[in-house]
C-alpha cells in the first residue's frame, strides 16, 4: 500500500459545521470558562496573617542566642558568591 500525503485539500474549503438545534456559546461565556477562578480560596487571608505574625516577631525582638545564631546561619547560606 502506497502512503499518500493528505493535505486536506478535499475538505479545507468546506463550511464550518454548525449545529442547528444548539446555538454557539457567546465569546464572553467562552472566555469566562477559561478565566482565573478562586482556586486558592483564603490565600490572601493566609498571606496577611503570616505577614502580621512575622512583623510582630520582628518588632518583638529576640534575646535568644540560638535564634540569632540561626538567622546568622541563614544569612550566610543566602549570600551569593562574588
Amino acid at each position: 500500500m502506497k502512503y499518500r500525503h493528505n493535505d486536506y485539500s478535499d475538505i479545507i474549503a468546506l463550511p464550518h459545521y454548525e449545529l442547528r438545534f444548539h446555538p454557539r456559546m457567546p465569546m464572553e461565556a467562552r472566555a469566562a470558562q477559561f478565566a482565573a477562578f478562586a482556586a486558592l480560596t483564603g490565600y490572601e487571608k493566609a498571606i496577611d496573617e503570616t505577614t502580621q505574625r512575622v512583623e510582630q516577631e520582628e518588632t518583638a525582638g529576640h534575646d535568644d542566642e540560638d535564634y540569632d545564631a540561626a538567622w546568622d546561619d541563614w544569612d550566610d547560606a543566602c549570600e551569593t558568591p562574588d
